[in-house]
């Protein structure tokens, strides 16, 4: 569904799009003139009780786009130049909003408050018990019935030096999903003129909680909706991974990946190694890793590389964990963009984050947050092409 559209200036208040009259139309007619980085606001729907959606349009100066929709906070579609210059689409998810409300696997959503499971939904925080729904098999999963991909964000263009931007916020009920502490949440992300898409996450709350809040973009490098991703060729900057029993759930065990199929330290195509009898059970790769360096601090975590466009995809994160997904729930029966059928193996996720189950596993990294504190984390997806 498409509605008005509003063009927000990011460059010393000149309006880009051609909307506004003539500053627009001239930019339009001058090749000249610099391209200047735009957010242009839109309605992308309704939900079903009258609800508008927003969609926010990123154009950075290179013409690169980012559209971000306030359902969800969902990254709805990226398109990134390959090695000839020619742009694509490169996340999974639907031409309207109606498939997002679908049954469908978080495409490009973020999720919390609790990313990834939790073991049969329950967690002891300060000597009290909290359950939760279970909607993973006996487990909880990226934050329950109705996490943050389910509720709609208030959406705000970002004035950014570099790039286009929109933070989104949302306030988190005490006692939503089961979860303690009214939770004030953000997410910004930004388009920068050098084809990073950073995502900026903050968080507040008056009562202890647990958080751990990721984006679940599905990447194809070629394009969604061209096929797997089984060539790509990826590294993580990785030494260790968290294995799993039979429902996913994290044993509480740190292993090395050295002389497993989870070894990317030297960069492999992401499906070499997918007859490897410990991945047969899964069907592929659904497994943190350890990131290698000091939690907090921004570091490389991952690069991947696409062969047929030449588009290289690199993760930097400040979070101690990242969680490689390969699409193995699709199946071709999700028809999303442009009616491509999805199939299995059809992209790639890599969720930055804490371990899995962390509230469980004392040896883990602490998801406690605190009043007086503030969550603070950073992700940047960074593009080129070779």
């Amino acid at each position: 569904m498409k509605g008005s559209l509003v063009a927000v200036s990011l460059a010393a208040g000149l309006l880009f799009s051609a909307v506004f009259g003539p500053a627009g139309a001239h930019a339009a007619k001058n090749p000249k003139d610099i391209r200047r980085a735009t957010v242009q606001v839109s309605e992308f729907g309704h939900l079903p009780d009258g609800t508008t959606i927003h969609l926010y349009t990123l154009t950075n100066a290179k013409g690169s786009v980012a559209k971000v929709m306030t359902y969800g906070a969902t990254l709805t579609e990226l398109w990134i130049p390959d090695s000839a210059g020619r742009k694509r689409d490169i996340v999974l998810g639907f031409d309207t909003l109606e498939g997002y409300l679908g049954n469908q696997p978080y495409f490009g959503a973020i999720v919390g408050r609790y990313g990834n499971r939790i073991a049969k939904g329950r967690f002891t925080l300060d000597g009290r018990q909290y359950s939760l729904a279970t909607n993973n098999g006996p487990n909880a999963l990226h934050g329950g019935i109705k996490g943050f991909d389910k509720v709609v964000w208030q959406g705000q263009p970002v004035d950014g030096a570099h790039g286009a931007g929109v933070k989104l916020t949302y306030h988190s009920p005490d006692g939503e999903e089961g979860y303690p502490g009214n939770l004030d949440v953000s997410v910004t992300y930004t388009l920068t003129d050098d084809n990073e898409l950073k995502l900026d996450y903050t968080a507040t709350t008056d009562k202890a909680t647990v958080l751990n809040v990721t984006n679940h973009s599905y990447f194809n490098l070629a394009g969604a909706g061209t096929g797997t991703i089984l060539d790509e060729i990826l590294y993580l900057n990785a030494d260790k991974y968290t294995p799993t029993d039979s429902t996913l759930i994290t044993t509480g065990e740190i292993l090395p990946v050295a002389g497993t199929p989870f070894d990317f330290l030297k960069p492999t195509a992401i499906g070499a190694r997918l007859g490897a009898d410990a991945l047969k059970e899964v069907g592929g790769y659904d497994i943190n890793f350890v990131l290698n360096g000091q939690a907090g601090t921004l570091r490389l975590a991952a690069r991947v590389k696409d062969p047929k466009s030449g588009r290289e995809m690199e993760v930097w994160t400040t979070q101690p964990g990242i969680q490689l997904y390969i699409a193995i729930g699709l199946n071709g029966s999700i028809i999303g963009k442009h009616g491509a059928a999805y199939p299995k193996y059809g992209a790639f996720c890599l969720e930055t984050q804490h371990y899995p189950d962390s509230p469980n596993h004392p040896n883990f990294p602490s998801t406690v947050l605190r009043p007086g504190q503030v969550y603070s984390d950073q992700t940047i997806f960074k593009f080129s092409a070779k």
